[in-house]
């Protein structure tokens, strides 16, 4: 019997292998498509996890602190703490921005922390060089993805600030590296207004009639003395103490401080049902595309090797082989060359794709046997057309010129 898939590895291997290594590039690209929607909902999870947090309290009514801005006064923490079942609370901020170096910008968000160490909600975990932030201003810890180095000088707004630490894995959601610095440098980079604003907001409070009457004397200094303050944060972390539920203690937090409270499978929720959503179907999208391109690539190299063997498959037919023995040969060729591009893909993205991507690539080998199936069938769908052509083949073209 003569073996269709046999014969073209063995007389015309370079093409069929030329062929697989082009469509397994394409499979590559799909098994990268699928490793970036793992990698950002990685990111939000590993976010949440290195907060140390178990409740989020934020402004009324936002999603904040990550999807949505949220600012409540920063004395909130106290009056928190002082509630059963809280065990540790502290101010943070999150500003995503552009920190430059030298010449270099580098895309961040930078978290301002409170005063404390590790294990302090919002405090990196852990540290890979260097130590963490022991003086109340102009230090900072950066992930290693910044690239920043230790003694390294940053700028941040109008500050300047040395690292003294360096940390790993340590992202926003959507993938950005973080940089820690005191909460009070924090406080003034994202809330407090440059001198030139100041200024013109001063001279529009001295020129408002309600603040020079006469029964109200001394307003008019109150109100520019608390331009130059930073009273608000985005968030406070809550740890509970052991034996309490995280809905419960929420509950009381709702009911008594008049906040919105988020636990740590609702934050979830809001990070990879909203946040990323869009992405995600974005990244579906591309999946479902790449696919039906796949399946006609497979298609037509098929349907082409086929019909370059009409003159064999009439032989066949003309010795008596049945219709169904001639349709596996078929898909075997089909399957062979699915499974060559399936191999080539996989290395591709794991050792070029994954490693060169800007964002954080997640490989995972569920996602792997998912795949592979999923060009089983597609080759095997795709050799249809070439089936129900090499079937139509008739047997006296195997003596005919």
């Amino acid at each position: 019997m003569i073996s269709l898939a046999g014969r073209d590895i063995m007389h015309a291997w370079g093409k069929f292998v030329f062929t697989g290594m082009g469509l397994g590039l394409l499979i590559g690209v799909t098994l990268s498509m699928a490793g970036i929607y793992r990698g950002m909902v990685d990111d939000g999870k590993a976010l949440l996890d290195n907060s140390g947090a178990d409740l989020w309290v934020v402004q009324k009514d936002t999603l904040g602190p990550y999807a949505e801005p949220s600012s409540i006064y920063d004395d909130v923490w106290r009056a928190i703490r002082g509630i059963p079942g809280v065990a540790r609370t502290a101010n943070v901020t999150y500003l995503t921005m552009q920190v430059r170096q030298g010449e270099r910008d580098v895309r961040t968000l930078v978290t301002g922390v409170t005063a404390g160490g590790a294990g302090t909600p919002g405090w990196p975990p852990y540290l890979v060089a260097g130590r963490q932030i022991t003086r109340g201003h102009y230090e900072a810890v950066a992930d290693i993805a910044t690239h920043f180095k230790l003694g390294d000088r940053l700028q941040i707004r109008r500050n300047h600030y040395t690292v003294v630490g360096l940390t790993r894995r340590m992202v926003s959601s959507s993938g950005d590296p973080m940089i820690f610095i005191p909460l009070k440098d924090a406080q003034e980079a994202q809330f407090l207004k440059d001198n030139d604003a100041i200024r013109q907001q001063r001279r529009r409070t001295a020129e408002n009639p309600a603040f020079n009457r006469p029964q109200v004397p001394g307003l008019l200094d109150s109100v520019i003395a608390s331009q130059n303050t930073n009273q608000y944060v985005n968030a406070v972390l809550v740890q509970l103490a052991p034996g309490y539920q995280a809905t419960e203690v929420a509950d009381s937090i709702r009911r008594w401080k008049r906040l919105t409270v988020y636990t740590r499978n609702q934050m979830e929720e809001i990070l990879i049902g909203k946040l990323i959503a869009t992405s995600a179907k974005q990244i579906a999208m591309f999946l479902v595309i790449l696919s039906i391109v796949s399946a006609a690539i497979v298609a037509f190299i098929i349907y082409t090797l086929t019909l370059g063997k009409i003159r064999e498959i009439a032989v066949l037919k003309l010795i008596g082989t049945k219709n169904r023995t001639i349709a596996g040969l078929i898909m075997q060729q089909a399957i062979a060359l699915g499974i060559i591009g399936f191999v080539v893909g996989k290395i591709s993205a794991t050792l070029l794709m994954a490693p060169i991507f800007p964002k954080h690539v997640l490989l995972e080998p569920l996602d792997s046997v998912i795949g592979l199936v999923a060009v089983i069938l597609i080759c095997i769908l795709a050799s249809l057309i070439a089936i129900r052509a090499a079937l139509k083949v008739d047997p006296a073209e195997a003596i005919g010129g």
